[in-house]
């Protein structure tokens, strides 16, 4: 495996943007309401971060810039100017950076979607096509060999929908004018050097509007940091090699903490009057003790023991009335690579299903209307005027307006279970 990227950006994971993903992905389904969006793969975003707005100069000022600089940091300068012949900026990036949808899918809907017959039967005939080098990788790595398969089925359709435009342009278009240049200036400065060590050509280094790469939907840093050489051909190549890229997702989720044997969670019966307010990821508790709490699995039946010491937190993906979920370390691991339990979630299922299993006892609240952008929007606002410091007015139900919709389901004597509702919202109107 090659050493990663000397100059490695801190930000290669954790600082992309929750708006900057959704699109970005080929071929994941819209993430679910309340979700945020993936910059994809380990690009995965805690929240929503934009440049300051700065004078756009012209795109041949900015690229002699980026130029000294990329050459400042030891890039060929050949290579460079080979990798810009004839680029401009790409209006359609432009757009696609600054639509955000008015509307997104309930949790049910995306999962719908993501666990399709089709996709299963896709999923089971590559595992089998692919068995002799998942079982190395998940000897070398420790990650279950159907949780690779269903990343690689929801980041790229198995291989066949990676995206189709050039990395160097898009990103260029993005540090030049998009809503986050600083972003998009790592990531291309990352790409260079993926260019420099002769990986890939630039021709064919494609990937989606936001830079997103290959059959795992990697971004430049990450791939600087996690890509490895599996196949042992010299070269680390996501595009066109599935060792290479099952074995750098795998690389990737080792060291975001996986463990080996274990399971990602589970679905799980509540007790009734339980407290609702417990469904939180920041709330984590041994198997044993949720136990305790009156919770059983699925069918009623108790845990077993090997998982009574597993610290799980509790998942309620649609509120009270929806399934219910005990998510595990793994859980978390998963979420490291897009930072949406929507995603995770479908992700574990999906894994359970290539092997047979993975289906919700529960019933999803499928009359229940998911709140628009603008009404999530509208939502915080007024949780913020109320007190109920929402962190931020973004239109993101992240870890802290669920924090405070719980405190105000409280107040209100509701089920606090962080769950945003129209009528949540009309009553906050009222108040």
């Amino acid at each position: 495996m090659r050493h990663p990227f000397h100059r490695r950006t801190g930000i290669h994971l954790l600082a992309s943007a929750s708006l900057f993903c959704l699109t970005a992905c080929a071929d994941t389904p819209a993430i679910a309401e309340a979700e945020p969006a993936k910059p994809t793969t380990l690009q995965t975003a805690a929240q929503v971060m934009v440049d300051p707005v700065v004078t756009v100069r012209s795109f041949d000022d900015w690229r002699a810039d980026f130029r000294a600089e990329a050459l400042a940091q030891g890039i060929d300068p050949q290579l460079f100017d080979r990798a810009f012949a004839g680029v401009t900026p790409d209006p359609d990036v432009i757009k696609a950076d600054r639509s955000q949808p008015e509307f997104s899918r309930p949790v049910w809907t995306y999962l719908e979607g993501a666990l399709s017959n089709q996709r299963v039967s896709s999923g089971q005939r590559k595992l089998d096509e692919q068995r002799t080098q998942l079982d190395r990788i998940e000897q070398r790595y420790g990650v279950d060999k159907h949780i690779l398969a269903a990343i690689w089925g929801l980041e790229s359709n198995f291989g066949q929908n990676m995206g189709n435009r050039q990395v160097i342009r898009s990103l260029a278009t993005l540090a030049h004018e998009g809503r986050r240049p600083t972003f998009a200036h790592d990531q291309l400065l990352g790409a260079m050097d993926i260019l420099q060590h002769r990986d890939i050509e630039p021709e064919r280094m494609l990937g989606s509007w936001a830079g997103a790469m290959g059959q795992t939907q990697f971004i430049p840093t990450t791939y600087n940091q996690y890509a490895v050489d599996f196949d042992q051909d010299g070269r680390r190549d996501i595009w066109y090699s599935a060792p290479d890229a099952l074995a750098s997702a795998a690389h990737y989720l080792q060291q975001s903490g996986w463990q080996t044997g274990q399971p990602w969670g589970q679905e799980v019966k509540l007790p009734k009057d339980f407290d609702y307010a417990l469904a939180d990821s920041s709330i984590r508790k041994p198997m044993l003790q949720w136990a305790e709490l009156g919770i059983t699995d699925a069918k009623g039946s108790s845990f077993p023991a090997s998982l009574s010491e597993q610290s799980a937190a509790l998942l309620l993906p649609a509120g009270h009335r929806g399934p219910a979920f005990l998510v595990l370390n793994n859980f978390r691991s998963i979420m490291r690579y897009n930072n949406s339990t929507s995603y995770a979630l479908a992700i574990g299922l999906l894994s359970e299903r290539f092997q047979r299993g993975g289906q919700v006892l529960g019933s999803w609240p499928t009359e229940d209307r998911p709140l628009s952008r603008s009404e999530r929007t509208e939502l915080q606002t007024l949780l913020s005027e109320q007190g109920f410091e929402p962190g931020g007015i973004d239109g993101i139900i992240g870890a802290n307006t669920r924090s405070a919709i719980r405190r105000i389901q409280q107040q209100l004597n509701w089920p606090a279970d962080g769950y945003p509702t129209p009528e949540l919202l009309e009553q906050l109107r009222r108040l």
